[in-house]
């Protein structure tokens, strides 16, 4: 309750409103709130919208009606779309609509058959209410509102006809843009951060740029460049790619270095792994010399975006034994009792060659290298971080960084590798990350996938998932024992559930044979060497998804509806090795149904029964449909029999009927959660 009249569970809110709710320019923001007053009479509500730089709600302010819902009386809600980003505010307004009270209650009256005479009173009710609407409205409403009010006065026993143009449809959108609003009631003000477009909206590559040199004479891998890495660029590119993502480019310690398949002993010439970061040449703001220079590396920031990518790197704070701040810094780390730096650990994993961080050592000498080492990197060009491993560093300290970032820089990206419990996940989204990791490797049947699914929707004000089918670091036993086909699945599900997909190289190439049975760790995992790859052979002989993750990288831009995030919503499918879930844009009415087949070994068929309510149809409709994949069309209704065989076809993924203009928006809100009370 917030006043005269009540308006509770508001939404979006996070934190009860102490931290923003995450919008992007362009996203359609579904605002909720629960309205309540005594009695029986009609109450309305409004949404109030100011976008960044206004001080009050002014200039830029919109006023949305707010709609019922189907299954709640006092259920509103309404949609914005912010068109800049920043800081926007909303705020839900309640009102005692006495235009819809009086509505109301002389329809009901005319249908129990009361004549002119017993509703003179209503009449004149009526009539005082147009002429105090006439009064508030724009001028040139004020004639035909006018003349409402001199039809219920005029004579005549026809009642019908005295009130007909009162509750006409242009009657009532004139009321609609200038209501008659009794005890107003203003709710508290809420905020959304609005950020750019791909902070919602993306597809990311990650190669090594060291695995790019070819072969030399003998057949062996030649370290690669960030000059060599160009052709990398033009593969992403080709491939519908939006952001390229390095692992860390900085030198790599020679102290405790891991030779090959991460063992203890390197031989000469093994080069480490890019994670143990810093050495005799330099730390976090240098760049490993066999990669090149610095001006190198702002050549190659200038020739993705040449080609429209963004280049992401790591923001990996460890360090090598030999990193410059092991010397200059050692309170920076944890000291044992016999005097040495503790390396970092995972029980029973051990990372010798490397140091991590004590934040509790000196923080604002931490805090503050650190946020020089992220400025020094925007000023070359760098726009995106992926952080490794945050959820192992106080929150605090990513909520100040992120916000010290963003006061100078907010386009700035920060992905976090949020492999971890829901609450560090989304404790660290709440902190400023703009993306996050999310658990999608490790969900691979129907009950999993779609609990995964509702979870994501239900904190979409809270995480951008990013949805990565594997990592350097993530080889999934799905992948390794499901051959060919486990990997377009894997792709159709990323690419489709969410805005924000990602892929390490090799996938493409279906490489899968793990360090030893059980382990998600690659055989002569690229951690630990050069690996050269021949692209061009692989697509010459078939080998290659290449093919298959352009194309979902492509109905990615050509359909807004696979740029959505909340309206993702799960049909049912009569056979637990197969999903089907669809999504629409609330702005052009795009919408796009997707059947997978999970069972890469098997070909399946089962009956999909399509929630035609939720695509604004109803349950007997018909409609023409095209598999944007093999093109194929169909003629689908409520139920549909449909087969999948892994070996030629792992999905239909199904472009429907636009959703109709008038409920594109209002099927933003369509499942909304009970609210308490």
């Amino acid at each position: 309750m917030t006043g005269r009249l009540g308006i509770d569970d508001v939404r979006p809110v996070v934190d009860g409103g102490a931290t923003p709710a995450k919008g992007v320019v362009g996203e359609v923001i579904p605002v909720f709130a629960v309205v309540w007053r005594e009695g029986h009479d009609a109450l309305s509500a409004t949404l109030n919208v100011k976008g960044p730089g206004e001080s009050a709600f002014a200039a830029r302010t919109q006023r949305i009606p707010m709609r019922y819902s189907d299954h709640d009386p006092n259920q509103v809600n309404a949609t914005f779309v912010p068109d800049a980003p920043g800081l926007w505010t909303f705020r839900v307004d309640a009102w005692s609509d006495p235009m819809a009270t009086w509505r109301n209650a002389v329809t009901k009256k005319i249908e129990a058959g009361q004549d002119a005479a017993e509703m003179a009173n209503d009449l004149e009710i009526g009539a005082r209410l147009f002429e105090r609407a006439a009064a508030g409205a724009a001028t040139r409403h004020r004639p035909h509102l006018r003349g409402v009010a001199r039809s219920l006065r005029a004579g005549g026993a026809d009642v019908r006809a005295r009130v007909a143009q009162a509750l006409s449809e242009e009657t009532l959108r004139i009321l609609e843009m200038h209501p008659l609003r009794e005890l107003l009631t203003r709710g508290k003000t809420r905020k959304v951060l609005v950020e750019r477009r791909a902070a919602l909206v993306g597809a990311w590559y990650e190669f090594f740029p060291r695995s790019t040199g070819g072969l030399d004479e003998a057949g062996e891998p030649v370290h690669g460049t960030f000059a060599s890495s160009v052709g990398q660029l033009d593969r992403a590119k080709s491939m519908g790619f939006d952001v390229v993502y390095l692992p860390p480019i900085h030198p790599i310690g020679e102290v405790n270095r891991k030779g090959r398949n991460n063992t203890l002993d390197p031989e000469p010439g093994d080069v480490g792994s890019p994670w143990a970061i810093g050495s005799a040449a330099g730390g976090h703001d240098a760049v490993h010399p066999e990669l090149g220079d610095l001006a190198d590396f702002e050549g190659f920031v200038a020739a993705a975006a040449e080609r429209g990518l963004e280049v992401a790197i790591d923001l990996a704070l460890q360090c090598a034994p030999d990193h410059p701040w092991a010397a200059a810094h050692p309170e920076w780390f944890t000291v044992l009792p016999d005097g040495t730096i503790a390396y970092a650990e995972n029980p029973p994993k051990k990372y010798q060659d490397i140091y991590p961080l004590n934040f509790d050592n000196d923080p604002k000498g931490i805090y503050e290298e650190i946020l020089r080492v992220v400025r020094f990197w925007i000023r070359r060009g760098v726009r995106i971080f992926r952080v490794d491993n945050p959820h192992t560093k106080p929150g605090s300290f990513w909520e100040w960084l992120i916000a010290a970032v963003h006061d100078t820089d907010p386009d700035v990206i920060f992905l976090a590798e949020a492999f971890t419990a829901p609450a560090r996940l989304y404790g660290l989204a709440k902190a400023g990350f703009t993306q996050s990791y999310i658990y999608f490797p490790w969900k691979t049947t129907k009950a999993e996938l779609t609990e995964f699914g509702e979870e994501i929707v239900r904190h979409a004000d809270i995480a951008r998932p990013s949805l990565w089918v594997n990592t350097p670091d993530i080889l999934h036993a799905y992948l390794v024992e499901g051959g060919r086909a486990a990997f377009a699945v894997r792709a159709t599900l990323a690419a489709t559930m969410s805005p924000l997909w990602g892929m390490y190289s090799g996938f493409e190439l279906y490489e899968n044979t793990p360090v030893r049975p059980g382990s998600e760790e690659y055989l002569d995992s690229e951690k630990y060497q050069l690996v050269h790859r021949d692209w061009a052979a692989a697509r010459e002989s078939g080998d290659s998804l290449e093919p298959y993750i352009t194309l979902l990288n492509r109905l990615r831009r050509e359909h807004p509806a696979l740029q959505q995030l909340r309206t993702l919503r799960f049909h049912e499918i009569d056979d637990d090795a197969m999903l089907a879930y669809s999504k629409f844009d609330p702005l052009t009415g795009d919408a796009v149904l997707v059947v997978v087949n999970l069972d890469p070994h098997r070909a399946r068929e089962a009956t999909l029964t399509i929630d035609m309510n939720s695509l604004g149809r109803r349950s007997v409709d018909r409609m023409a449909v095209r598999d944007l994949v093999t093109g194929a069309e169909f003629d689908w209704g409520r139920e549909n029999y449909v087969r999948l065989e892994p070996w030629s076809n792992v999905a239909h993924i199904v472009q429907l009927p636009d959703i109709p203009e008038g409920l594109r928006r209002r099927l933003a809100w369509r499942e909304v959660p009970d609210y308490a009370g």
